[in-house]
């Protein structure tokens, strides 16, 4: 089990540098494995949401068709969190790439 968790933890780690480096790959999998519980990831619709979002922005068809799907899901003000969230990390990236 422990070791189930550490490698949960370096994909999850691998796909955060990866998508502040702008991968759209790494996008969509941190929302696959929010929407998904995949990876040891508890399901969480609005931080999928946000990584679909952040993917879709990058450029991800199928980031856009989950997205959508998942909105089905979701009320009004759980995807205007979601694109809170989305524009906060899309500021962090920003200024530490400045």
């Amino acid at each position: 089990m422990a070791n189930s968790m550490k490698s949960a933890e370096f994909l999850m780690e691998s796909r955060l540098r990866d998508a502040a480096h702008g991968s759209a790959q790494a996008l969509f999998e941190l929302g696959v494995a929010y929407s998904t519980g995949s990876g040891g990831i508890e399901v969480d619709l609005i931080e999928a949401h946000k990584w679909f979002n952040l993917a879709a922005l990058n450029g991800s068809e199928e980031a856009m068709t989950c997205r959508a799907e998942i909105s089905d899901e979701m009320t009004a003000r759980e995807i205007a969190e979601a694109q809170k969230h989305a524009r906060a990390w899309l500021q962090a990236t920003v200024r530490r790439a400045a």
